[in-house]
């Protein structure tokens, strides 16, 4: 939401999806500060609904491209999905590779060879974003699903938590402890300025 606020880009690209969704406690938090009804049941997060994306792929025959991750988390990923969902038509590639020239057209010729159904793409915001954007017309996919971390905490290379404290939304402190010096902004700036935001904008609502 923060990147929404000051990326007028990354704004549009959000409000010109088709589908948008919650994977997180604070955005659920701030819409009941701003008077909207939502519940934990809005939230949804990859690694806890991957599998069953996967076997409906496999019961609706749609194809699967995951494009994230470091070399092996994308072979990892694609082991657990299989021995959840057997059939299932699934090609991958590690996040690791130029996202411009002649290294970003051989990964877009490898996923125009599968033609997936849906591409899945996991390179952290904005550049997920801006990578689909800059190349979309160009690949064949019918869904293109940017998810960030989602293989990292599906596969165990990146922990998450305990579960009491996922589910209670405290996730960012467990990345925030792990992590420190890639999130420390995210989470120590980023949170409170997104509150700040939000009570901005109930202050301009009551008005």
């Amino acid at each position: 939401m923060n990147l929404a606020y000051e990326l007028p880009w990354y704004r549009d690209f959000i409000n010109n999806s088709d589908l948008v969704f919650c994977d997180g406690f604070g955005v659920l938090l701030g819409a009941r500060m701003l008077g909207y009804e939502v519940s934990s049941t809005h939230r949804m997060t990859c690694p806890d609904y991957i599998e069953n994306l996967g076997l409906a792929c496999e019961q609706n025959n749609v194809s699967l491209f995951l494009l994230a991750g470091k070399p092996g988390v994308v072979e990892k990923a694609i082991t657990q999905l299989t021995a959840a969902a057997p059939n299932l038509q699934v090609q991958g590639h590690h996040g690791y590779f130029e996202k411009t020239g002649a290294e970003n057209e051989r990964v877009i010729q490898t996923i125009n060879e599968f033609s997936p159904g849906i591409l899945f793409v996991g390179f952290g915001m904005p550049l997920q974003e801006q990578w689909i954007l800059n190349n979309i017309e160009r690949i064949n996919a019918r869904v293109f699903l940017p998810l960030g971390a989602c293989l990292d905490f599906y596969t165990g290379t990146v922990y998450r938590g305990p579960e009491w404290m996922t589910n209670r939304g405290l996730e960012w402190l467990t990345r925030l402890v792990t992590e420190p010096h890639r999130l420390w902004e995210r989470y120590v700036i980023g949170n409170p300025l997104f509150f700040y935001r939000i009570f901005k904008e109930q202050l301009r609502k009551s008005k």
